[in-house]
């Protein structure tokens, strides 16, 4: 009966040896790269500019009185043409 009880204590060693540690190990730290940077002075500028501008292009041209073609093309074509081309321009370099 001893034979069979060391066997199992042997067993039990071994598990431990090569178990317990795995399942002990503390998880890697997580890479914090999907949080954003924060905004500087001038993007926050512009994307204010970027709302205030076609309100105030609408308080002027009133496009719900029919004038909706040229509200379009002075009041949101030029901030989304703007954007557009921040956007182009401030690609990551190769």
């Amino acid at each position: 009966m001893t034979g069979v009880s060391e066997i199992l204590v042997l067993i039990l060693l071994i598990s431990g040896m090569l178990i317990l540690p795995r399942m002990l190990k503390p998880a890697p730290p997580k890479k914090d790269t999907d949080t954003l940077a924060p905004l500087s002075k001038k993007k926050r500028a512009a994307i204010v500019a970027s709302i205030l501008y076609p309100i105030a292009c609408a308080m002027i041209i009133k496009p719900w009185n029919g004038q909706l073609v040229l509200f379009a093309a002075t009041g949101p074509a030029p901030v989304a043409l703007a954007w557009a081309v921040y956007w182009v321009l401030s690609a990551p370099k190769k």
